[in-house]
């Protein structure tokens, strides 16, 4: 049998169970992480675009001209489409490192077009095309899923 003490317990600071930090601190972590991560993929992505771009624009003989393709530019057009893109997505991807609410959406949109791209650019450099596809798609996925590392602190 239980004994109930009618003795009243001290509430000093000293006698009181501590603190556990909240559970989803970890998690939080993780999900800047993760934000961090797809940021400077966006940026190591956005140099190389713009790689692409200076080279396209610089020489028409850097890529191999393919015959007759659906979606056929000049390389010189393609090289300023790499150039143009990848400024905005190597920008984008500073501001979400920074943590810009708006860079999310625009992060989503702008790797979206680099999926696209690469998908029209596939006869060029198939190889080099896909894993772009596949880093896009990746970012895509983690700005996507990241919940806000600010949402728990409110």
């Amino acid at each position: 049998m239980a004994q109930h003490s009618t003795t009243p317990r001290s509430t000093s600071a000293s006698q009181e169970t501590p603190t556990r930090a909240p559970e989803h601190d970890a998690g939080s972590a993780w999900a800047l992480g993760g934000l961090v991560f797809a940021g400077v993929l966006m940026m190591v992505i956005g140099v190389m675009g713009i790689l692409n771009g200076i080279a396209g624009i610089a020489t028409d003989d850097v890529y191999t001209n393919i015959g007759s393709y659906v979606f056929e530019f000049s390389l010189t057009a393609w090289g300023w489409i790499h150039l143009a893109i990848g400024l905005g997505v190597l920008a984008t991807g500073w501001f979400v490192i920074q943590g810009r609410e708006w860079a999310r959406a625009m992060g989503i949109a702008l790797t979206s077009l680099v999926a696209i791209e690469y998908f029209m650019f596939l006869p060029y450099a198939p190889i080099w095309s896909l894993i772009c596809i596949a880093i896009a798609v990746f970012v895509m996925w983690s700005l996507a899923t990241s919940p806000d590392p600010r949402a728990d602190h409110m």
